[in-house]
């Protein structure tokens, strides 16, 4: 169905049936944020604790405490969809006492992100921002560039770059300037610089307390593993080996939610830690659906029932899949291009 046509009464029945599930129940989210910050906070006094005794297992207990971190940026991320709690006031103090946690402002996030669910897997609409996860060219467009392009095209797509080495720079650098947002966004920008006063404000205090290398040995292990664990999330959100990309006018909302969005098929336990964000294909149906309801309305919406999953590996896998052929209708990686 081609953009802006009206969709079928099958995908408008689609969409009502995930619409019963856009309803935030407090206690439960609620309880989420006790089972989220408790961990975490549990996780962050551990390190502390073990710092005197072994620096080096201090940071071990990083791993996990960065693992908790995921699931409070995704608390974060629902409420700047407007779907963790029914108040909108208090999606927005939520959202800003996250980003405490997670290094990443709450307003200046949130609408760019917001730009992300109006365009994603759009040939036609890509990204003028920085987003190198969630975006990609044509083969044909590839290989169109000079050579030099090229090269700076795949430089900072590199595995190695774009999973290891960029998430801990996005998120500790460049994430404490407005580096890639309009002018215009005057509120979004005042958020940036907001959140780096809080920031220094909370953290100084923590460094006069315990000293500069207690809370650096503690907070930055969290934060790369955190930030790499959650970018590789995103990064395979939309490009997967059976992923669809749409252009020339063939986009459409409900396809692209069901063929262009993954459902990351991950043992349960992983679906609590990382907030049920697997359920991808769900979300961008209905961004509105909070985290704990994504679970209950695949399985209750038949349709969903349909979307092919990723197994582990494949999302092990999917990061090197960064160009769509348009002739083979999928992605490919960049050594495929010229084949």
């Amino acid at each position: 169905m081609a953009s802006g046509q009206a969709p079928s009464a099958s995908n408008a029945a689609l969409r009502r049936a995930a619409a019963g599930f856009a309803r935030p129940t407090a206690w439960r989210s609620l309880v989420q944020l006790l089972t989220s910050f408790g961990p975490f906070l549990a996780g962050c006094a551990a390190m502390y604790a073990a710092l005197p005794v072994s620096p080096l297992l201090a940071v071990a207990l990083g791993l996990p405490t960065g693992a908790l971190l995921v699931r409070i940026f995704i608390i974060q991320h629902d409420c700047g969809h407007g779907s963790f709690f029914a108040s909108a006031l208090a999606n927005t103090a939520t959202g800003r006492l996250c980003s405490l946690i997670t290094f990443t402002p709450f307003a200046n996030w949130g609408r760019q992100h917001a730009a992300h669910h109006a365009n994603w897997n759009n040939l036609d609409r890509q990204s003028a921002g920085s987003d190198i996860y969630s975006a990609c060219l044509t083969v044909r467009e590839y290989l169109a560039l000079t050579p030099a392009r090229r090269f700076l095209y795949r430089l900072p797509r590199h595995p190695l770059i774009a999973n290891i080495l960029l998430p801990p720079l996005v998120f500790l650098v460049l994430y404490r300037v407005p580096f890639d947002t309009p002018q215009g966004w005057a509120r979004e920008r005042r958020s940036v610089w907001l959140t780096d006063l809080a920031l220094a404000t909370l953290y100084g205090s923590l460094v006069a307390l315990l000293g500069w290398q207690a809370v650096l040995i503690v907070h930055l292990p969290i934060m790369v593993v955190a930030s790499i664990l959650g970018v590789w999330l995103f990064s395979l959100q939309h490009r997967f080996e059976t992923s669809r990309w749409l252009g020339h006018g063939d986009w459409s909302f409900v396809e692209a939610a069901l063929e262009g969005s993954s459902y990351f098929q991950l043992p349960r336990v992983l679906h609590w830690l990382t907030g049920n964000i697997g359920f991808h294909h769900v979300h961008h149906l209905n961004p509105r659906v909070p985290n704990y309801r994504l679970s209950a309305c695949h399985e209750a919406v038949a349709a969903l029932h349909q979307v092919q999953g990723l197994s582990f590996r494949g999302g092990l896998d999917a990061p090197r899949l960064t160009l769509w052929d348009e002739t083979r209708g999928r992605l490919v990686r960049f050594a495929d291009a010229a084949r």
